[in-house]
């Protein structure tokens, strides 16, 4: 099993978050079925202010590649990520075209 924490910030909008993370509490079965299918395990978001913090763990087989062109060729998926668009918004410093970025571990406890 692998972990991944990833981050990618929301619009500083009230408003917005509240949908988004009302958005989150029925996920689309089509979605949850594809996170599933990708071999991710299990997965988290937290927030913090217009900050998103992922933890994705994931079998062995996992590749955000093939995960990324599943959900490319899924018009559903397709759909729900337009929709989260409205609300999220790229890291400043991501490249165009970036959402979630994968983040570094710098520290564990105990290591």
């Amino acid at each position: 099993m692998t972990r991944y924490c990833l981050a990618l910030d929301l619009k500083d909008d009230p408003q917005l978050i509240a949908e988004y993370e009302a958005h989150h509490q029925q996920v689309w079965p089509e979605i949850l079925r594809s996170i599933k299918d990708s071999g991710i395990c299990s997965m988290e978001i937290w927030r913090t202010g217009n900050r998103l913090f992922m933890i994705m763990e994931t079998d062995d087989d996992f590749s955000f590649e093939e995960k990324s062109a599943a959900d490319t060729a899924d018009p559903k998926v397709q759909e729900w990520e337009a929709l989260m668009w409205k609300y999220q918004q790229a890291l400043p410093f991501a490249k165009p075209g970036e959402k979630w970025m994968r983040m570094d571990k710098i520290f564990e406890f105990p290591g």
